[in-house]
């Protein structure tokens, strides 16, 4: 069992408000990484930042993440640092589910992060940090990417319709 789509991205680039409506169309259940993390942990993102720091929630969101790929079928949007994670980049190739990196620009994004509230890696300049962490991950959503949708500037109907055409070509292939 895969998923049936995995969204990759940005902070505030629609992996989870696309990927909830994507699944609603589909009729499929929707996962958020980040939120697997915390039902893990039993604490929030940021409390696990706090409280252990950056290094202990990527080794749970490692965790979380290889269980998906191999017992969920739904889609699964991935927190914006998971594939920083070799191992994950590794799980998400050999999984083969759709992986689809939404791209947005960190402009595009800090329109939607609201001052970095609850996202422990924008705290301080949420715009310089975005820029950062695009150039940073960038390369890496790519390498894991088998096909990418542009969300920045769009209609997210026009995203989630996208998205569902991904999925439904997926699910029909041999």
């Amino acid at each position: 069992m895969t998923p049936a789509l995995v969204l990759v991205g940005l902070p505030a680039s629609g992996k989870t408000t696309a990927g909830r409506r994507t699944a609603l169309q589909l009729g499929l259940p929707f996962a958020d990484s980040d939120a697997l993390v915390e039902q893990e942990a039993g604490s929030t993102v940021s409390d696990i930042f706090a409280a252990s720091g950056e290094a202990a929630f990527r080794r749970l969101e490692e965790d979380v993440i290889g269980v998906a790929l191999t017992s969920f079928s739904g889609v699964l949007a991935l927190g914006g640092g998971a594939v920083l994670s070799a191992a994950t980049r590794a799980a998400l190739r050999a999984s083969g589910a759709p992986v689809v990196y939404l791209v947005t620009t960190p402009a595009q994004a800090l329109r939607y992060v609201r001052g970095g509230r609850g996202r422990p890696l924008l705290h301080g300049d949420p715009a310089a940090r975005l820029t950062q962490l695009a150039a940073e991950r960038g390369p890496l959503y790519e390498q894991v990417a088998t096909t990418r949708v542009t969300s920045a500037g769009r209609p997210l109907r026009d995203v989630v319709d996208e998205l569902v055409g991904i999925a439904t070509k997926s699910q029909e292939a041999p």
